[in-house]
């Protein structure tokens, strides 16, 4: 018996998984989507610090999917998934415009709760707190914050183009995880599928709002030449819209008008998806 859905039932599975995530209670919300936003920026740590020993950026990339993939088997809640997922809810009639912009509200909340917890205590553990500068490590985090702040601000109206389309991309591909991530019942099958698209939007360093939730805050307490403007106006802003219109349009919408009509009305009971 294959534990692999087919791309019909994945549809359904993610319209189940959004009228379910429109229930949530707020704190089962709050404390899962804080859980995620943490996770993910251990994972960039991660990620960073691989890049950083072996000087291949690439290596980095490779790693990155570890935190997105315990997300994706606990099934906790990450706002770019709910880009994707709370629409065809709404869409098919099983959740209401209210719950999912209140979904949306307190997961994003809880994302960056979580993410900014970790940024404060990756501090403590990089600098000795506070007694050093993080040796190599820092300089690299210091570097890819103000490259994705102040470096877009530079190029004013095109940079905001541009970091809204690398946020198109990446939520898009962020969402195809959530998606690949859902077509098997089993966690080998979940991370294999999860790691692919993840793995390709971190090496093209496609620009995530969650992800930059603990970048940003641990890059700055670590003295990168950028303000909280500077994130905010020109990078956290623009990439939470690019990321919602990506993951909706790309993921959620197209794969459901793909599949509308095979979608199966039942939803079987032991499909699931992750709750990212």
């Amino acid at each position: 018996m294959t534990d692999v859905l087919t791309p019909a039932q994945v549809v359904t599975t993610m319209i189940a998984a959004g009228a379910a995530k429109a229930k949530l209670k707020p704190l089962e919300l709050l404390v899962r989507s804080g859980l995620a936003g943490a996770l993910l920026g251990v994972a960039t740590c991660l990620a960073f610090l691989a890049a950083t020993q072996t000087t291949i950026p690439l290596v980095g990339a490779v790693i990155f999917p570890v935190g997105f993939s315990i997300i994706v088997v606990l099934g906790l809640d990450l706002v770019t998934g709910s880009f994707a997922l709370l629409p065809l809810a709404v869409i098919t009639g099983k959740a209401t415009v209210r719950q999912m912009l209140v979904n949306w509200a307190i997961t994003f909340v809880g994302n960056f709760i979580g993410a900014l917890l970790l940024a404060s205590l990756m501090w403590v553990a990089l600098t000795s707190a506070g007694h050093d500068n993080a040796g190599p490590i820092g300089d690299r985090l210091r570097a890819a914050v103000a490259s994705r702040s102040a470096g877009y601000a530079a190029l004013g109206e095109a940079g905001l183009i541009t970091v809204f389309v690398k946020a198109m991309l990446c939520n898009w591909l962020v969402c195809l995880g959530v998606t690949m991530g859902s077509a098997s019942s089993s966690a080998v099958g979940k991370i294999f599928g999860c790691w692919l698209p993840i793995l390709i939007f971190f090496a093209l360093g496609f620009e995530h709002c969650v992800v930059n939730m603990s970048l940003f805050p641990l890059g700055l307490m670590l003295g990168a030449p950028a303000t909280t403007m500077d994130w905010l106006l020109w990078n956290e802003l623009p990439v939470t819209l690019g990321n919602l219109f990506g993951g909706f349009l790309f993921t959620g919408l197209a794969l459901y008008l793909a599949y509308a009509k095979s979608t199966p009305q039942a939803v079987l009971a032991e499909s699931s998806v992750a709750a990212e």
